[in-house]
C-alpha cells in the first residue's frame, strides 16, 4: 500500500445520505488507531461502538495470532455478521461508530449496502510510524508480522464518494478534532438540515 498525502483528499460527503440512522465507519491497518478514534468519537456523539475484531471467529484469531493473513473464506462471514449487526442497529435507528479495517473495497461496499447513512474516515500513515505504535501495545491477537500483508491488502479508497482522510501522525487530540471537523460538516449538520426538511 503506498502511503498517500492529505492533499489528495477529494471533496467527498456520504453514502445513502436518504437513512435516518447514522454510521461512522474509521478504517484502516492494524495499529493505526481505529479503536482509539472510534471510541473517543462514540463518547463525544452518543454513538454506538463497535470494534470489528469482535466479530471475527475463534478460528480467525488464532490464524492472525499466529501471523497467517485471513483469506476471502474467512472475511465473507465476518463481514456479514457486521453487516447484520449494522441492520439491526438501523431498525431499532441506533447511531453507530465501528472500527473496521475495510481492506478491501467489496468489503467497505458490503457494509454501504447495509443503508445507514454512512461516512468513512481513513486512518492513513507511514508504515514506521504504525509500526512502531503496533510493537509497543500489548493485550492485542494479531501478531505484528501480519503488518506488512495489511498494507499490500489495502485497495485504496480514496475514490469511494464517501471516504475522508485523517493523517495518523499528529497527536490523537489533533486526529479527533479532525475527525470531529469531518463528521460535523458532512454527516451531524446534514442530518439535522434533513430532519428539519
Amino acid at each position: 500500500m503506498t502511503y498517500w498525502p492529505a492533499l489528495m483528499i477529494p471533496q467527498n460527503t456520504v453514502s445513502n445520505p436518504k437513512a435516518t440512522t447514522n454510521l461512522i465507519i474509521v478504517m484502516g491497518v492494524s495499529g493505526s488507531g481505529k479503536s482509539t478514534l472510534a471510541k473517543a468519537l462514540g463518547d463525544i456523539y452518543g454513538y454506538e461502538y463497535l470494534d470489528g475484531d469482535d466479530f471475527h471467529s475463534a478460528e480467525s484469531r488464532a490464524l492472525m495470532a499466529q501471523a497467517i493473513p485471513l483469506t476471502d473464506e474467512h472475511r465473507t462471514p465476518w463481514v456479514a455478521a457486521i453487516k447484520h449487526r449494522l441492520q439491526s442497529n438501523d431498525s431499532q435507528h441506533i447511531h453507530t461508530i465501528l472500527a473496521f479495517s475495510g481492506l478491501k473495497k467489496k468489503h467497505r461496499d458490503e457494509l454501504r449496502s447495509a443503508g445507514l447513512r454512512t461516512i468513512v474516515l481513513y486512518l492513513n500513515g507511514s508504515k514506521e510510524t504504525i509500526g512502531d505504535r503496533i510493537t509497543s501495545r500489548t493485550g492485542h491477537f494479531m501478531s505484528p508480522a501480519l503488518l506488512d500483508s495489511q498494507f499490500a491488502g489495502m485497495e485504496n479508497p480514496l475514490d469511494e464518494q464517501d471516504v475522508h482522510l485523517i493523517d495518523v501522525w499528529p497527536p490523537v487530540d489533533q486526529v479527533i478534532a479532525h475527525a470531529r471537523n469531518i463528521i460535523d460538516q458532512h454527516l451531524v449538520t446534514q442530518t439535522h438540515t434533513s430532519s428539519q426538511a
